[in-house]
């Protein structure tokens, strides 16, 4: 079974499939050709030999589903990705057209290149290298590729809740995101979680004169403000009750894999534009991958533009975002918070504009180990293990709901610029991509159901 022989013969046609799945828009936001890349999708699965493929309704977009069996006894593998792409706006800031993809010093230009549909080919190519190379796949697979990962997943619980019989799985292996600014690869084992919020306070019926009215009308600005510092202490601490009460401390294996990872304090301070960051490693780490946030994402009230307009503001809003921790329930963060808001400020509403669990897969799952192998020796790269990723993705769905490991192996670049203009894979990623897939499934189907599970305490 030669993969890199049969990828470098079709280097050529595989990037043809690519551009054409990147021609078609899919932008779920609007729902401009969502159903036709979905059908577009199924389409490049029966090409690649999978002989069950289907599309699933959700309430909105669909979702396209896909199973290759070929032994009870073999593991099962689902590989999760999604089709739907962020809306290409400001187009002025691109150099060339957002659907019309191009290749520029050895990177693919497209909206959706790399956040998913470049990743996600390279799952189903990978398929279809090993059916032409082997004859058969070497464990049981499904695909399962969502139309609304860019609007927040809303659907995907519901159908992994509906449908969880036929998803059985011994785990998931998802490729998205981009790989560490160092460029080297590595294997994310659980994400963040997120609750979104919003405050709301209300003053007089109408802006008043500040001169004229002052000391007289009340100013909703001050209320919120004065809320917002009752909840957080000048060393970031967070004081409403009960926060912190499900946060678990790193194990030792993850606190060995934190300190394997790569760090650059000047590359930090350079993606962040902020010179005045000082933080170890460890601390770096830590603050990513094992404590929440509370950030104000948007505080509007009054008058903002140029020059001055002296008025009491009739209304204040703040729009804030809580990134959570393994284990932290947002409908429960968000029951504290609520409760909190009420003690201190009972006239200032409080509204959940959305929320997603955080996940987390244990480190000591033999399958995490196979994973990282599999894909250092498809990128011949050191490749390391991070036990959560600082953003939010839906992946407990898979491991709350479905109840099996999750691995997120990302295969494009650090600079993909994903959700902005100009957004870019390198090639050569796209092919080792499909190689990484192959070679995660044959390692993985030399191990037993069992011993995908096996545990491990310390680092090989």
């Amino acid at each position: 079974m030669n993969f890199k022989q049969h990828i470098e013969e079709n280097k050529d046609h595989y990037l043809n499939d690519l551009f054409t799945l990147l021609r078609q828009k899919s932008i779920s936001a609007q729902n401009d050709g969502v159903r036709d890349c979905a059908a577009l999708v199924v389409g490049k699965l029966k090409e690649a030999g999978i002989t069950h493929v289907e599309i699933i309704e959700t309430e909105d977009h669909p979702v396209v589903y896909a199973e290759q069996h070929v032994s009870d006894d073999a593991p099962t593998m689902l590989i999760y990705g999604h089709y739907d792409v962020q809306p290409p706006d400001p187009l002025e800031e691109w150099k060339s057209p957002p659907f019309e993809p191009t290749i520029r010093d050895g990177k693919i230009y497209a909206r959706g290149v790399g956040d998913n549909k470049g990743q996600m080919l390279a799952q189903i190519l990978a398929a279809q290298t090993y059916i032409a190379t082997a004859g058969e796949l070497p464990l049981n697979v499904k695909f399962v590729f969502e139309g609304e990962e860019e609007i927040g997943s809303k659907n995907l619980p519901t159908f992994v809740e509906t449908h969880k019989e036929k998803l059985a799985a011994d785990f998931v292996y998802t490729s998205d995101g981009p790989m560490l600014s160092s460029g080297n690869p590595y294997v994310l084992l659980g994400t963040r979680g997120m609750l979104y919020v919003e405050l709301k306070a209300k003053g007089s019926d109408f802006d008043n004169h500040s001169g004229n009215k002052g000391n007289i009308a009340q100013n909703p600005a001050w209320k919120i403000i004065e809320l917002l510092q009752s909840m957080r202490d000048d060393e970031g601490n967070i004081l409403i009750e009960g926060f912190y009460d499900d946060v678990e401390v790193p194990t030792d294996l993850e606190r060995q894999l934190l300190e394997q990872l790569p760090f650059n304090i000047e590359e930090l301070r350079e993606q962040v534009g902020d010179q005045r960051i000082d933080l170890s490693k460890a601390d770096y780490y830590k603050k990513l991958c094992f404590e929440p946030t509370f950030n104000i994402a948007g505080f509007s009230s009054g008058y903002s533009g140029e020059g001055a307009k002296t008025i009491i503001p009739s209304e204040a809003t703040v729009k804030m975002d809580m990134r959570l921790v393994n284990n932290q329930d947002p409908d429960e963060i968000f029951e504290r918070f609520k409760a909190h808001a009420s003690k201190f400020a009972p006239d200032i509403t409080v509204a959940k504009i959305g929320a997603m669990s955080p996940s987390r897969t244990s480190a000591d799952y033999q399958i995490v180990e196979t994973v990282r192998e599999a894909t250092e020796r498809s990128f011949e790269r050191k490749t390391f293990i991070q036990p959560s990723l600082g953003g939010s993705l839906p992946n407990h769905v898979w491991t709350n709901i479905l109840g099996v490991p999750s691995v997120i192996v990302p295969y494009a670049n650090a600079d993909e610029a994903n959700h902005s203009p100009n957004e870019n894979l390198v090639v050569d990623n796209f092919y080792k991509g499909i190689l990484c897939t192959c070679e995660v499934m044959k390692a993985a189907s030399q191990m037993t159901k069992d011993e995908l599970l096996q545990k491990r305490t310390t680092l090989a």
